[in-house]
C-alpha cells in the first residue's frame, strides 16, 4: 500500500475536484497512531508531517495533494501544525 503524492499546479484543479468545499482537519505538533478503512484524498494547506509506514517514512507538506489507501496503517508525527483539506472515498 503507497501513498501518493501530487501536486496540483493551478487552483483551477483544486476547483475542479472541489476540494475547497471538503471539510478540514488540523493537528498540533504530535504523534499518533491511524489506520485506513477507507481511501483518503487530502490538501495539505499548512504544514509538515513524515507519516511511517511499513515501507518508510514518506514527508508531506503545504501544497502536496495526497492519496492514502484503505487499509494503510501507519504513524504520522507532526513536525509543525497541520492543517489540510479531506474527503473519504
Amino acid at each position: 500500500m503507497e501513498i501518493k503524492i501530487e501536486h496540483p499546479s493551478q487552483p483551477e484543479e483544486l476547483n475542479a475536484l472541489g476540494v475547497p468545499g471538503w471539510p478540514t482537519w488540523q493537528s498540533p505538533v504530535c504523534e499518533f497512531d491511524w489506520h485506513y478503512d477507507s481511501t483518503e484524498l487530502a490538501y495539505i494547506l499548512e504544514g509538515r508531517v513524515i507519516v511511517v509506514t511499513p515501507q518508510g517514512e514518506i514527508e508531506i507538506k503545504k501544497g502536496d495533494y495526497v492519496t492514502f489507501p484503505a487499509g494503510l496503517s501507519c504513524k504520522w508525527k507532526v513536525l509543525e501544525a497541520i492543517k489540510k483539506h479531506y474527503k473519504f472515498i
